[in-house]
């Protein structure tokens, strides 16, 4: 087992005053830097920086960032969730660690599509189906990880199946969140 045992810091996020909203730091006790290239490997969406080291990562649309003594978590709606949320990615990490005989290492630094290149993919309608006011709107909160492919409903009709399908991949979306990367 890699972290045995951690402190956990929860707080208000201080740029958003009043909003009830939570982030998290899980001190470790440990240096993870050794575990990140696995993380890279198996964490679809995962962003790793070799030089920093830091790897980080969307998941149910909350940042999570894991630095060589810390594990930072964002969007958390209240300390019970702040401790679940830091229990499972404690075992993420001591689970990969102890499965990293079975990983090939990814040392690469990968990013994240940005919204231009999102939008691009949209069929551009501006049609406010979604619930946003332009399809380039969309685009921002879809890279955030605000919203979901569903929800822009004439990215479902035929036309732009291939459309779709290249998003999906681009976002690394209709595939679980933890799995092997294929490249």
């Amino acid at each position: 087992m890699l972290i045995e045992d951690y402190d956990l810091e929860v707080e208000t996020i201080p740029c958003e005053p009043g909003a009830e909203k939570f982030a998290a730091t899980v001190h470790l006790n440990v240096d993870i830097s050794s575990v990140l290239p696995y993380l890279n490997r198996t964490l679809r969406g995962a962003v790793y920086n070799p030089q920093a080291p830091a790897l980080s990562w969307k998941k149910g649309g909350r940042n999570i960032a894991f630095w060589p003594h810390k594990i930072a978590i964002g969007d958390l709606e209240d300390r019970t969730e702040a401790e679940k949320v830091a229990q499972g990615l404690v075992k993420l990490v001591n689970r990969t660690w102890e499965r990293r005989e079975e990983i090939e290492p990814d040392y690469e630094m990968h990013r994240r599509p940005g919204p231009v290149e999102v939008y691009k993919l949209l069929p551009q309608t501006n049609c406010k189906a979604c619930g946003q006011p332009t399809c380039f709107v969309f685009a921002g909160k879809l890279v955030a990880g605000h919203v979901k492919l569903e929800d822009c409903p004439v990215l479902g009709e035929p036309q732009y199946a291939g459309q779709r399908a290249k998003l999906a991949e681009l976002l690394n979306v209709d595939l679980p969140a933890i799995g092997s990367r294929e490249r």
